[in-house]
């Protein structure tokens, strides 16, 4: 059996106990989607989504990419944000990222990943650029990924703010609340480093007066 279709079959075994233990469970996914939260991930194969919040399939509204970043000019994840937002009406946004994160290990590096991958590494290097003063501080390599890990969390959230779309959910609804989290793989735990109450004041250079 190929590795592919080990997952396959994986899937039939899965279906089929959920069924056995929640006769009903695919009929009322397919009939319901009401998630509170969207969650802005790393595309990390360790850091499952719905396995580390204790959540069922439609609870939670996912988006992941490399190093969970929110970047202004990424139609995917505005799509996702803009969908979630006013569609869904989600009532918080989170933010996770992971300790241990390839994409901040190798932002942190000064090895040539190629076009592509420079080019979305650049903005964790944007981020450390900024931070360089506290970082350059921190001796232990380990420890300096990891700050640098929760100062990029942190940064993603203040670029959610910045946008029209969280903007005018605040003025409309006063809704959603942005989250920024850091997951260990050493032992399971999130750890909540930040937090945006809905409606908090946006710098004036950032603050769309006209939505």
């Amino acid at each position: 059996m190929h590795s592919f279709e080990k997952l396959l079959s994986n899937n039939k075994d899965w279906s089929k106990s959920r069924q056995a233990f929640e006769p009903d469970f695919f009929k009322k996914l397919v009939e319901l989607q009401t998630p509170e939260f969207l969650w802005i991930g790393c595309s990390d194969s360790r850091v499952p989504t719905n396995e580390i919040t204790g959540t069922q399939p439609g609870e939670i509204f996912v988006h992941r990419n490399i190093a969970n970043l929110v970047i202004d000019t990424d139609v995917n994840l505005l799509s996702v944000l803009y969908y979630a937002v006013n569609i869904l009406k989600v009532k918080h946004v989170i933010v996770c990222g992971h300790y241990g994160c390839g994409g901040i290990k190798a932002a942190m590096s000064n090895s040539d990943f190629k076009q592509i991958l420079n080019m979305w590494l650049r903005k964790i290097k944007d981020v450390y650029k900024d931070n360089s003063e506290e970082l350059d501080q921190i001796s232990d390599l380990e420890k300096r990924e990891n700050r640098l890990t929760e100062l990029n969390v942190i940064e993603q959230v203040r670029r959610l703010m910045k946008t029209s779309i969280i903007q005018k959910a605040w003025k409309d609804r006063q809704a959603p609340d942005l989250h920024g989290w850091v997951y260990s793989l050493n032992d399971g735990i999130i750890n909540p480093i930040y937090h945006l109450k809905a409606g908090e004041e946006v710098d004036a250079l950032y603050r769309y007066d006209d939505l």
